[in-house]
């Protein structure tokens, strides 16, 4: 379909604000080459398909909103849990904070280094799987990252990795705009536990490009930053080899606008997908989750678990899609997304989308959205439950099925008693 004169319009605008940063001959290509097709596409609109429970101004204007620096007084996640620390100030990465880059079976780079290099791995994946992911659904915010992302990690698992990589975005700067691209790459029976958090930037535009081999692992956990005031579009792109697993947990709390895009293709036998989010949203708070599975390859599983509760006219949207190519027999995919909401004021939009092309599958998809349930609010405030006590503990039993795709109980205990303690701080506000 032809792009729209208004919308090439807005996107060159955009783009004569920008410059393509400085790097080998590689990364130039790769960013070249990425450039193109955001012309090619333009900048998403609010009429576009994917955007049209989601505005994109904030996302796409020339100048970032400013946001606040917000000092909530909290330990740090994921502070008690022995990981390898890489701390990102504003975008630039922070030597002093963080751990040396090294471990067993794990080379870790900056993409500021290695870009100089004429040869690199990184270069059969930087903005590979980012283009590869731009069909069906065209990701034009992605293909921008590509081409102008100034840092990020670049990550090579070759065996088991003991300790999780822990990356820590900080924000100090109210008119802060940051684009960062993380590559990881996982060998054959390798094995990697991703952790992230913090707000990062006022503006933030993150891709993680991650290639999962044959009989690799690779676990993920996200706890997006509280600063409320923050804008951000992520997307990972990830590509699952035979008998490989892929899991990944997103929790969100605050923020005016985020939206976390997810696009995995399964192309060896036997591989597992499980991608999973908890929000929570109170007023100005627009929180979109938007899902692209394509099962390629025979006896995959995927699941898509994703759980928002809403109150003060806060406004969640889940867009969710399996695709299974012909040939994929045997697949097994799972999606559901729920919404809370607390009050009549907020509104969730829900997008559930199955495509088979294979007849021996079991797919299913369900949505839902509603009031609290009264029922288990009677039962809890009869045995003398009060009513704000009982409505933060059926919050807690609502996530908790999210929550459990996370597969380290260390980690998933973290998750929950960090939405427990957000849940108490806020009942006493």
């Amino acid at each position: 379909m032809a792009v729209s004169q208004r919308k090439l319009d807005a996107t060159e605008a955009r783009l004569s604000a920008m410059a393509l940063p400085e790097g080998g001959a590689w990364l130039t290509e790769a960013r070249e080459t990425a450039l193109a097709r955001v012309r090619d596409m333009g900048l998403p609109a609010r009429r576009d398909e994917y955007w049209k429970y989601t505005r994109p101004d904030t996302l796409v204007d020339a100048a970032a909103t400013t946001a606040a620096v917000f000092d909530h007084g909290e330990a740090p996640v994921f502070g008690d849990i022995d990981r390898l620390k890489i701390v990102f100030v504003d975008g630039v990465f922070d030597p002093a904070q963080s751990d040396a880059l090294d471990g067993e079976n794990l080379t870790i780079e900056r993409l500021a280094d290695i870009g100089a290099a004429d040869i690199h791995w990184a270069k059969d994946l930087y903005g590979v799987l980012e283009a590869k992911g731009q069909s069906p659904v065209e990701r034009p915010l992605a293909a921008l990252n590509t081409a102008f992302a100034t840092d990020g990690i670049v990550i090579r698992a070759t065996g088991k990795v003991a300790r999780p990589v822990s990356l820590i975005y900080q924000h100090v700067s109210e008119s802060s705009d940051v684009v960062l691209h993380h590559i990881i790459k996982l060998e054959e029976g390798a094995d990697l536990t991703l952790l992230e958090n913090g707000p990062a930037a006022a503006r933030f535009n993150k891709v993680m490009e991650i290639d999962v081999a044959d009989g690799a692992g690779f676990h993920h956990v996200r706890a997006q930053g509280r600063d409320h005031e923050r804008r951000a579009v992520t997307h990972m792109f990830g590509r699952l080899g035979k008998e490989s697993t892929f899991k990944s947990f997103s929790l969100t709390v605050n923020g005016v606008m985020t939206r976390n895009e997810c696009v995995l293709e399964l192309t060896g036998d036997d591989a597992i997908a499980h991608v999973a989010g908890a929000a929570l949203g109170d007023g100005d708070f627009h929180h979109d989750d938007t899902v692209f599975i394509t099962h390629d390859a025979v006896n995959c599983e995927s699941r898509q678990v994703y759980k928002k509760v809403l109150r003060n006219g806060a406004t969640g949207v889940f867009q969710g899609k399996i695709l299974v190519q012909p040939g994929a027999q045997k697949t097994d995919g799972y999606q559901i997304s729920q919404a809370l909401l607390l009050d009549d004021d907020s509104q969730f939009y829900a997008k559930p989308e199955l495509e088979i092309y294979a007849d021996d599958v079991a797919c299913s998809h369900g949505s839902t959205t509603g009031a609290i349930d009264e029922e288990g609010l009677f039962y809890l405030r009869a045995r003398g439950v009060p009513k704000d006590i009982a409505t933060d503990l059926m919050t807690l039993a609502f996530l908790a099925e999210a929550v459990a795709e996370i597969e380290s109980d260390e980690l998933s205990e973290e998750i929950s008693s960090r939405l427990e303690g957000w849940l108490i701080r806020r009942r006493q506000a």
